[in-house]
């Protein structure tokens, strides 16, 4: 296999087209959206845990059966922290994304942002019971099963709004004395009351068809997201984005588009397993980060153990220096310093390594020989630890060991190749 032509080609076709994805303003805005709310998930995700507390009829362990004692003690507290957490992601996604993508416009964004919370509070909840004195709504959408209006939301809000503001819709023109704050209150008025109807209009449509608006895009959508749940399109979404890391494009470039299934797959997740039902989802972003690149890209931790012990002196240098990083997901040192990208020995370890991890782990899943993922602690939290706590189940643990040592193995061969090729080289330099 010609990787140098490869490489060329690559360059010049593809990379541009996956850079531009990667730098597309609405993609870019989602990606800085979901990473924006990495400590109220990570919240989220400990009122999750201690909830859940790994106790069966047969513990006798005290810190277990004390654990057991505060959940029970303070269920209705927890419940109640992670409804506003991690279970209200689609809210905070739908603000975040108005955030952003108003932000590349360079526009104000406060009032922006205040009318998609209006559009969401009305096409989101809708109400069980509502007069002037009582309001009552149902938030059964406010978590990640919501994710998508939210974003529907955001996005047209931001678009409209921008395209109102941009032509002066409606603006009303005050005298130069007038504050600035208070001028852009003003020109935003005719854009926000438009808004505020446009929202009214779909809500009614809605409502005279017997359905919410999130509703009818569960069921729109419902097919393309249990297919991106199934194993051939994890196994596709590994190998893609671990070929084009391969040719030096970072994973980050397609948190746009896979963050909000990862990150809504695991909040419908956490509120099942909080309602005590069965967890449906799998490709969450716990599996991806925790079963599936395991020390980072490549899922090179099992790499680096190999690396520490290499008979090369610069590769065990690289794998001493970089063991700790991959410990705690970061793989650059170990993809960047062997070199990995672009090395054409490692191109089939690199995609093979953490694809066997997905579908190992997918049909530990499915087959519940390992419970599924609802809960996210941290990005950089050792796998090991990271699976434990995603899960619950110290049947994860041992999982993720056993994949580290799967990935040694598939490393192992790749590398002594390589070994003995940096071997060959140093004793032509020597003669």
């Amino acid at each position: 296999m010609n990787f140098s032509k490869i490489g060329s080609i690559f360059e010049e076709k593809m990379l541009p087209i996956a850079n531009r994805l990667g730098n597309q303003r609405h993609l870019v805005a989602i990606r800085d959206s979901f990473l924006s709310l990495l400590s109220i998930n990570l919240m989220g995700g400990i009122f999750a845990i201690l909830k859940a507390p790994p106790v069966t009829d047969s513990t006798t362990n005290k810190f277990l059966l004390a654990w057991k004692t505060f959940s029970e003690t303070n269920g209705a507290l927890l419940d109640w922290l992670y409804s506003f957490t991690l279970g209200a992601m689609s809210l905070y996604i739908c603000l975040a994304l108005t955030y952003y993508l108003v932000k590349s416009y360079k526009i104000d964004t406060i009032i922006p942002m205040l009318l998609s919370l209006i559009g969401f509070m009305i096409l989101v909840t809708f109400p069980v019971e509502m007069t002037f004195d009582v309001k009552t709504l149902d938030f059964t959408y406010i978590d990640g099963k919501g994710i998508l209006p939210a974003m529907a939301i955001a996005i047209g809000t931001s678009e409209l709004y921008r395209l109102m503001i941009q032509k002066n819709f409606g603006r009303i023109k005050l005298p130069e004395s007038v504050p600035s704050s208070l001028s852009q209150v003003f020109a935003s008025m005719v854009p926000g009351m438009f808004l505020i109807t446009l929202y009214t209009v779909i809500y009614t449509i809605f409502n005279h068809i017997g359905l919410s608006l999130p509703e009818w895009l569960f069921r729109v959508i419902s097919p393309a997201f249990k297919l991106a749940d199934s194993l051939p399109s994890v196994i596709l979404i590994s190998i893609v984005v671990h070929f084009f890391w391969f040719f030096g494009l970072h994973d980050a470039a397609f948190a746009g588009i896979l963050g909000p299934l990862r990150d809504g797959n695991l909040s419908i997740n956490a509120s099942a397993h909080l309602a005590g039902k069965e967890i449906p989802h799998i490709f969450t972003t716990p599996y991806y980060v925790y079963f599936i690149v395991i020390g980072g890209a490549g899922a090179v931790f099992g790499l680096t153990l190999l690396l520490a012990f290499s008979k090369v002196k610069q590769l065990k240098v690289v794998g001493r220096v970089g063991i700790l990083p991959s410990l705690f997901g970061i793989s650059e040192p170990i993809i960047f310093g062997v070199p990995l990208m672009l090395n054409p020995i490692f191109f089939i370890p690199f995609l093979i390594a953490p694809t066997a991890n997905a579908i190992i782990t997918y049909l530990a899943m499915a087959t519940n020989l390992v419970e599924k993922t609802f809960s996210m602690v941290s990005w950089n939290m050792p796998s090991v630890l990271g699976a434990f706590f995603a899960t619950m189940d110290w049947k994860a643990a041992v999982l993720t060991v056993l994949l580290i040592i799967l990935d040694m193995l598939i490393y192992y061969p790749f590398l002594k190749v390589y070994e003995k090729q940096l071997i060959k080289n140093e004793i032509k330099d020597i003669g």
